[in-house]
């Protein structure tokens, strides 16, 4: 039996283990035992209550290495106190249109304020750069491609007249 005392009263009393450890969370402060008690089902059913791209997003984070991706689903969860569940699910939304649903991309997006702006109209070149015009434009004003064989006889009879 272990037992602790403070100022001469007894203030616990733990049965001794043959080995390993055993914590009493009642123990803890509540902001130091928080994070234990905020698991991944915990995140999942707080991400539930407010709408579908919250539950997305931290499905997503949860979905491979959970515990390493904790703190960011916890992270996500959490920023619906500072910003609100309306401006968090139009973020979390955004995030998931541009393909990156993470803590970062989505804090971000909701200390920009950019949560509510339109989708960018689509140029339909996939994000590719502007000097970039896809393959009509690419060969509409070219001539047809030689072929192996004709650029082979232009070298032959290049280097024929050459030598003359």
């Amino acid at each position: 039996m272990v037992q602790v005392f403070l100022d001469g009263d007894l203030v616990k009393t733990h049965a001794v283990l043959a080995q390993g450890k055993r914590t009493d969370r009642s123990d803890y402060p509540p902001e130091k035992i928080a994070f234990q008690m905020r698991t991944p089902i915990w995140c999942r059913t707080q991400a539930s209550e407010v709408g579908d791209a919250r539950r997305i997003v931290v499905d997503q984070l949860l979905e491979v290495n959970a515990l390493y991706r904790l703190r960011a689903a916890q992270g996500i969860v959490g920023l619906r106190r500072k910003y609100g569940e309306t401006r968090l699910e139009a973020a979390c939304t955004r995030a998931i249109a541009v393909g990156d649903p993470s803590y970062r991309t989505i804090k971000g997006i909701l200390i920009a304020g950019t949560e509510t702006d339109p989708e960018p109209e689509s140029s339909g070149d996939a994000g590719a750069a502007a000097f970039l015009h896809g393959p009509q434009r690419l060969f509409a004003s070219v001539a047809p491609f030689e072929t192996a064989d004709e650029i082979h006889d232009d070298r032959v009879h290049g280097e024929a007249e050459e030598s003359i």
